[in-house]
């Protein structure tokens, strides 16, 4: 993975050695907004703007051919944090937490604005693509289809069932705009049709996976649009692609080292951009990371399995395999010519074994195909690597020297090898301890980091792998590398020193006389396996021929290195110019450097060919790794401890250190402390003066407020003086006019009790009449009777002559009679209302008799009077009272119950009246 540092450059190229995807524009700084940029967007319909929505919520646009700001749109009142552009180019759609703005971006106004309640809440608004539609999702899981237009509602999707219920944050929909998927603080995926506006699918995601930060699609050139592949970013930070229609993990990018932030893929669909948790930007190619691309090819040798060799017979032995057809046992002469051949092709097939790798790889293939490429396929190189070391990945193994966690002797790794990537220094610290625990020999090995860090760097995603193969090779190709430790391997020095003088005595003399060791123009190159002084694919190159070969072939490579190198080498003459040359890249090919290799491998005599002195390629053994003492364990064990010794001198010397520290931090913290105690005493004498002074101040102030507040007062008591005085006026007044009403009221009580006396006297004097007038009628009515029994014996004879004349009479006398009695009755009655009317017209009027010419008035004679002159009539007219007494003394009832009623009727109506003005006056 190629990786570029971008730094404070403006412009330059994202790729140097393969330009991929193009290298031609890399990038270029347009503007510094100098505050943190929030959302963006791209494919306007000048292609060479782009939209960009900044923390001060306010929308830029910028050109990126003149780097001019080309407008400014403000209208947000919080932070937007999605950008969405038609598929014209012609309208954009801003949303922030509480709004959502349209905006025509030939003209840049805004053209209308979403507004909602707070408590609702906007997820997001988008168009959809390929079509004139928004979308809009609100917090409440609610999701409205606009057109764009007309901004009128087309349709709203249904609320998801209960059952798989969860809050929608992020969205993603198809290229073809038919499918919705929507996610949340959930595990599950919810997949809508838009077509159906229905729920169709719900994906669970695997249970690591607790909330989801990000969806988007896949895209594909060969599905029209209809998108298969869905990328989940999950809150761990890792992106995993999956299938909607059979729900299978296809791959996934980031890691928990590191993780993803963010992510955004190519409109083709052949990148993925991600920002890391640390910062970097990160640019992968989906077709490197289908399956299809990182299976292992397939074998290039079939193998046909023996026979196991317990049933290696002499008749097995003499049978012949040929193509086609068997041969049975022949005789005993053609039985030992084939015994012959047949020993041949048995020596032939245990060496071809011994070429076959592991997943059916044949080494020897392999070696013919190095040499015709120079190189191994990109694709198939960490497949071949793990075939050629037959790494066993003892993954118990691993676990248990993992398990024991960091090394002592790499706590503090990064102030010594300081690396920028946190993954990559946990990683080679991880490794590092991995084989401090295996070996004592490496926890006291300085360049140990400079040797497995190229592996480390290769190897980051696989640790275990990691840990093998820096074992492979410091057993294969680091043998006797520790026999004279803590030096150098003076032994191996050697070694490459004679095959340098054997080959190229000029450069070694030169090296002598400039008094330039081994040490100095071989042990550079080893210790750091030549990965200061290459490139990244020449490390590669040149390692696939390492590992491919014997062991030597790492120190015949260290000679070639410097024959081709001899013509700058015998030009320097200073010993920095050396040393700078091998810890520095060089101009030089890694190619002709590997074919010189291979010319010293062929033509370096036996006698100094490190071939002889070193051992075959032995692979690590399955379930536990082996036993690692070459080296002198009593010097490690010295240096451990005199390590350990001085660890402990240093912790000593560091308590102490922190301890006089702390003393010294206490002594500055209490000199500090007085300092700030005297300066607070002063500060508060200062204070303490101060607030004498406003005493003293505000006790004049009192002085004089209160001087002014007792001339107030003596206002205020005269003022209240003349209050009370006219208040005391004012209630003499009242009381005076209350009496005065008193009195008023108390007339007309009088005035109200002479009425109802007077009228109660006029009701007994009635009574009185009434009665009187009974007794005169019952008197005459008893004369009357025996006045007719004095007369009867008189008048027997003459009264059947008279009697039809004094029925007659009788008749005329009775009408006569019954007329007057009717009209005194009607008088009286009309007397008795108009009197009653009367009083209650003038209620303050004294009920007195009437008086015309100094006499009571006629009418207003008593009835018994009037009764007298009624009984004066003739005995035939008191003939018809006596008959109609009855009558009269029950019509005599009524009217005078009647009479009573009224009377009582109108003094009520004369107490209210006279109640009036009483009220009137309260």
């Amino acid at each position: 993975m190629q990786s570029t540092n971008l730094g404070n450059k403006e412009s330059g190229k994202l790729w140097h050695r393969k330009p991929c995807p193009a290298a031609r524009d890399g990038f270029n700084l347009v503007q510094r907004t100098a505050q943190a940029c929030t959302a963006l967007a791209f494919n306007l319909r000048r292609k060479s703007e782009f939209l960009v929505a900044l923390a001060d919520y306010s929308i830029k646009c910028f050109d990126t051919v003149t780097k001019e700001l080309i407008s400014w749109m403000r209208g947000h009142e919080s932070s937007v944090f999605s950008i969405s552009v038609h598929a014209s180019g012609k309208y954009a759609i801003t949303t922030s937490s509480d709004t959502a703005q349209l905006w025509d971006l030939d003209t840049f106004q805004r053209k209308r604005k979403l507004n909602i309640l707070q408590s609702v809440g906007i997820q997001k608004v988008f168009f959809l693509p390929l079509s004139n539609t928004i979308l809009s999702c609100f917090r409440d899981n609610s999701i409205f289809a606009w057109e764009c237009d007309t901004l009128s509602c087309r349709y709203q999707l249904p609320a998801p069932p209960e059952s798989s219920s969860i809050l929608y944050k992020v969205f993603a929909v198809t290229r073809d705009g038919r499918i919705l998927a929507a996610g949340g603080k959930s595990n599950h995926l919810h997949l809508w049709c838009l077509e159906a506006k229905q729920l169709f699918r719900i994906i669970q995601m695997p249970t690591k996976v607790r909330a989801i930060r990000h969806l988007e699609f896949l895209p594909d050139s060969f599905d029209a649009g209809s998108n298969q592949v869905l990328g989940v970013l999950s809150q761990d930070g890792i992106m995993r692609f999956v299938n909607i229609q059979t729900c299978k993990l296809l791959f996934e990018i980031g890691s928990l080292d590191e993780g993803i932030s963010s992510s955004v893929i190519s409109p083709h669909g052949r990148y993925i951009a991600s920002i890391m948790e640390n910062g970097s930007l990160n640019i992968y190619s989906v077709q490197a990371l289908t399956q299809e691309i990182n299976k292992p090819p397939p074998p290039l040798v079939k193998v046909i399995e023996d026979l196991p060799k317990s049933k290696l017979n002499s008749g097995d032995l003499k049978m012949k395999v040929t193509t086609g057809r068997v041969q049975r046992p022949a005789k005993s002469r053609e039985n030992r010519i084939q015994t012959r051949i047949l020993k041949q092709d048995l020596a032939g097939s245990f060496e071809n074994k011994e070429n076959e790798l592991s997943d059916g790889l044949n080494k020897k293939r392999l070696q013919i195909l190095l040499k015709g490429y120079g190189e191994y396929p990109t694709k198939y190189r960490m497949f071949i690597w793990r075939s050629l070391l037959q790494l066993p990945e003892n993954h118990t193994a691993f676990s248990s020297l993992e398990d024991k966690g960091v090394h002592v002797a790499f706590l503090n790794l990064q102030k010594k090898y300081p690396i920028k990537s946190r993954k990559l220094l946990r990683v080679l610290q991880r490794t590092l301890s991995a084989l401090a625990h295996w070996s004592a020999i490496f926890s006291e090995t300085p360049y140990l980091p400079l040797l497995a860090f190229p592996f480390v760097k290769l190897f980051q995603n696989n640790q275990l792998i990691c840990f093998e193969v820096v074992a492979t090779l410091i057993i294969n190709w680091c043998q006797h590398w520790f026999e004279y430790f803590p030096n150098p391997p003076i032994n191996i020095l050697s070694m490459i020193e004679n095959v340098l003088a054997f080959h190229d005595k000029e450069l070694l003399q030169h090296f002598i006389d400039h008094d330039i060791t081994s040490q100095l123009y071989a042990w550079p190159l080893l210790e750091t396996i030549f990965s200061e002084v290459l490139t990244r694919e020449e490390w590669l190159k040149l390692f696939d021929n390492v590992f491919s070969n014997h062991p030597s072939f790492l120190l015949m490579t260290v000679v070639a290195y410097n024959i081709c190198s001899r013509a700058p080498l015998l030009n320097c003459s200073l010993k920095d110019d050396f040393e700078y040359f091998f810890h520095h890249r060089n101009n030089l090919d890694i190619s002709v450097v590997i074919r010189e290799v291979y010319h010293l491998m062929d033509t370096t005599p036996t006698d100094i060919h490190p071939n002889s002195m070193l051992h075959v390629f032995v692979a690590l053994t399955k379930g536990q790794y082996p036993v690692f003492n070459q080296y002198p364990k009593f010097i490690v064990d010295y240096q451990t401890q005199e390590r350990e010794r001085i660890r402990n001198d240093e912790l000593d010397y560091l308590r102490e250190r922190q301890m006089v520290e702390d003393m010294q931090a206490e002594v500055d913290q209490q000199r500090v402390e007085d300092e700030a105690w005297y300066q607070k005493q002063e500060l508060l004498r200062k204070a303490e003066e101060t607030r004498r002074e406003l005493l003293l101040q505000e006790e004049e102030k009192m002085v004089q407020q209160r001087q002014r507040l007792a001339s107030v007062k003596r206002e205020l008591k005269v003022k209240e003086m003349h209050l009370q005085d006219a208040t005391r006026r004012r209630f003499l007044k009242l009381q005076q006019d209350q009496r005065e009403m008193e009195l008023r009221r108390m007339d007309d009580e009088l005035e109200r009790k002479n009425l109802i006396r007077n009228q109660e006297a006029v009701a007994k004097e009635m009574r009185e009449d009434a009665d009187a007038f009974r007794r005169k009628v019952d008197l005459e009515e008893h004369m009357f009777h025996k006045l007719i029994e004095t007369d009867q014996t008189q008048n027997q004879k003459t009264q059947k002559w008279e009697e039809a004349k004094e029925k007659d009479f009788h008749l005329k006398s009775e009408k006569k009679a019954s007329a007057l009695a009717d009209a005194s009755r009607r008088w009286f009655l009309e007397k008795e209302i108009n009197d009653a009317l009367e009083d209650a017209e003038h209620p303050y009027s004294k009920a007195v008799p009437r008086y015309q010419n100094g006499q009571v008035a006629s009418s207003c004679l008593p009835r018994t009077s009037q009764l007298n002159a009624i009984s004066e009539m003739d005995s035939s007219t008191c003939i018809s009272l006596n008959q109609r007494r009855i009558q009269w003394d029950t019509t005599e009832r009524d009217l005078m119950e009647r009479v009573r009623n009224l009377r009582q009727r109108l003094a009520a109506q004369a107490r209210n009246r006279c109640q009036m003005p009483h009220l009137l006056a309260t």
